[in-house]
């Protein structure tokens, strides 16, 4: 009887309704992770597509006529693909690690009840997420004042931080006990070290949710690409140049000079499927490893029963 009771006391029992409602929710969650799905598989079985076949029959699952034009025109110049991939993960990997650190130290201080002026601070903080001096002002900085035209640091730097991820840093370590804070003063432990050792570890899913965010902005970035990073510079972000290569051949199709040439066979439509999927592979392998903490991350301070 024991025995019996040992093996069947950590399984739970369903009846009908229960195993009906767990059914229905596996099957839609099924269909609707399908139709997120769908539409990547479209993208990346449409950049195998001849420019024909889609002005004919469309976009489709699979491709009648079957080429690889679009990826030969990318990795045209292999060099300068390499660059631009180098240029964008160190990037990526140096603005992530610097974004996640300043902004864990400030959402820290600003959560800290001892700190005098976290108040004030919080509220510019929160006023620049409402209200900025536009792209003229910001230009004019970057340029006249900084002086980072052709600088890898006109696009490093507005990326590394911003509001909205301090404050959800903040509201990520306020559910951390200030006993735990305490604790390290009283061991004599200074504040720098308190972070380190103490804060930093408990917060790791915070730390996971957020740096997806500043990576993502990293690795999506093109718009200050285009705006600081002229012709003087030879590899460009992964995206801009990318970007780069749909105006060129666009442009080309629609030229004078494009006219007395058979651009029509010129993969303007495949050409954008193909540019997404080189752009978006990297980033779709690397969420698998930070899922479960990116999940984790997002419930952080939530309500628990």
């Amino acid at each position: 009887m024991a025995k019996n009771l040992k093996e069947t006391g950590t399984r739970v029992k369903l009846d009908g309704a229960d195993m009906f409602i767990r059914g229905f929710t596996y099957v839609f969650i099924s269909i609707f992770a399908l139709c997120c799905l769908f539409p990547f598989v479209l993208i990346v079985m449409s950049s195998f597509a001849t420019e024909d076949s889609i002005r004919r029959s469309g976009f489709t699952f699979w491709p009648t006529e079957f080429t690889t034009y679009s990826y030969e025109l990318i990795f045209k110049a292999p060099d300068m693909m390499v660059g631009s991939y180098i240029v964008t993960i160190l990037m990526t990997l140096t603005g992530t690690a610097v974004g996640l650190f300043v902004i864990a130290m400030t959402g820290y201080a600003l959560q800290r009840k001892d700190f005098p002026y976290r108040n004030k601070i919080s509220f510019y903080i929160f006023f620049t997420s409402l209200f900025n001096a536009g792209m003229v002002p910001f230009y004019l900085m970057m340029v006249q004042v900084y002086n980072l035209r052709d600088s890898y640091l006109a696009v490093w730097l507005p990326l590394l931080m911003s509001p909205w991820l301090i404050i959800l840093m903040k509201n990520f370590i306020k559910a951390i006990p200030h006993e735990i804070t305490e604790s390290g003063k009283i061991d004599g432990a200074g504040d720098f070290r308190i972070f380190i050792t103490l804060i930093l570890p408990t917060i790791t899913p915070a730390l996971a949710t957020i740096g997806l965010f500043i990576a993502l902005g990293y690795w999506n970035e093109w718009y200050n690409s285009s705006l600081f990073l002229t012709s003087s510079i030879r590899y460009k972000p992964l995206q801009y140049y990318l970007y780069s290569i749909v105006n060129k051949v666009a442009s080309l199709k629609n030229s004078v000079a494009g006219a007395m040439l058979a651009t029509e066979s010129l993969p303007a439509e495949t050409l954008k499927m193909a540019t997404a999927v080189v752009a978006t592979g990297p980033i779709i392998l690397l969420y698998p490893f930070v899922q479960k903490y990116f999940v984790a991350g997002l419930t952080v301070g939530s309500v628990k029963g």
